[in-house]
Order: structure tokens, then C-alpha cells, then sequence
């Protein structure tokens, strides 16, 4: 009777044993996945930069309107503290194509037109002084809606949305209006307030 008495014993406290070990690996498996879990969380936001789409300027020209425009053909190109790519969307570029603005042409209704504007910095592999692009600097956008801009020479509405390399963020000018060009551009009036002419290539 002792003998298995003394092996009841043993067995529950080996079966004890077995319990608190079994229960001190959860609780360290739990505490990882919690850690996990935590440390997980600026990795999920890291992969979830802003959509600039969202944003609109201060007098609701939304940047959506210009979804594509990283692809969109080049128009020209300039240079004053900045490097500037004039782009615009197909159906402005069909436009200058066929000969607009010239004699008194105007561009259709829904025309679009961008200005990338980058920094400047020296190239330091070029073998010649030349200025190339740093990081980017604004997004000057253009488009013709008569009825949404009937106050603006041509129909044409403005909007700048300004570029923070810092932070990779984009943010509306808050003094860029959607007739915040309308004054400037009214200079080439008689170019339906388009500076640019498409350069021949």
C-alpha cells in the first residue's frame, strides 16, 4: 500500500509540475504575441503612406481631379529658382496637337495641365556643371470648367498643393484659391491663359 501510495505521489506532483510548466509557456508565448502585436503597429502605418488624392485646395479644387498626372505627356519645361515639368492630360495634349491656342483656338472643356516644380542641386557625377532635380516642391495644377470657374478668365481653376520631403506629405496652399493664377495668367489671355506652347520634339 505505501509503495503505491508514494507513486500516487509522485505522479500528481509530476503531473503538477507538467501543469505550471505548461502554464508559464503560454503565458510566455502570450506575452510575445503581445509584444509582437505592439511592435507591429508602426510597421503597419509605414505601409500605409497618405493618398494625395484626398486632399483639396481651400477652395475645393481636389486633387483627384489630376489622378494620373505622373504619366501624363510633357508640354514644356522651365527653369527660375526651380526646375518646372509642365505636363497635361490626353485630351489637352490632343488639342495642342491640332494647332491650340493658335488663331484664337481655345482648349476644350475638361483640360488639364500640371507643373511639377523640384529643387535644384548641382550633379555630382556629371562631367559638366549642370543643374539637376532634388526633391520635389509643389504641384501647380490647371483645369477648364466653365461652370465651376465661370468668374476665372477662360474657365480655367488653380490649385497648389505643396510637398514636404521631410514627412513625404503633401498639404493644399492655403493662399493658392482656384483663381490664384487667374490675375498672372491673364497676361496670354489671347493664349486661353496658357503660358506654355507644346515644344516641338
Amino acid at each position: 500500500m505505501s509503495g503505491i501510495s508514494t507513486k500516487s505521489v509522485a505522479q500528481q506532483h509530476g503531473q503538477k509540475v507538467g501543469r505550471r510548466t505548461f502554464l508559464k509557456t503560454t503565458a510566455g508565448y502570450a506575452l510575445l504575441a503581445t509584444a509582437a502585436g505592439v511592435l507591429a503597429v508602426p510597421v503597419v502605418g509605414a505601409a500605409n503612406p497618405q493618398d494625395k488624392y484626398t486632399l483639396k485646395s481651400p477652395s475645393g479644387v481636389p486633387f483627384s481631379d489630376f489622378r494620373g498626372y505622373e504619366d501624363w505627356s510633357i508640354v514644356s519645361s522651365a527653369k527660375t529658382d526651380v526646375l518646372k515639368s509642365i505636363v497635361a492630360n490626353p485630351s489637352m495634349i490632343k488639342a495642342y496637337q491640332a494647332g491650340v491656342p493658335g488663331g484664337g483656338q481655345t482648349f476644350p472643356e475638361g483640360s488639364k495641365i500640371v507643373k511639377i516644380q523640384w529643387k535644384t542641386k548641382k550633379s555630382t557625377e556629371a562631367p559638366f556643371d549642370v543643374d539637376v532635380p532634388d526633391v520635389l516642391a509643389q504641384v501647380f495644377v490647371m483645369e477648364k470648367d466653365t461652370k465651376r470657374f465661370p468668374n476665372n478668365g477662360g474657365g480655367w481653376g488653380y490649385a497648389v498643393f505643396n510637398y514636404d520631403a521631410a514627412s513625404d506629405q503633401f498639404t493644399p496652399d492655403s493662399k493658392s484659391l482656384s483663381d490664384c493664377g487667374n490675375a498672372c495668367h491673364t497676361a496670354v489671355k489671347g493664349k486661353d491663359y496658357i503660358f506654355h506652347p507644346y515644344q516641338k520634339r
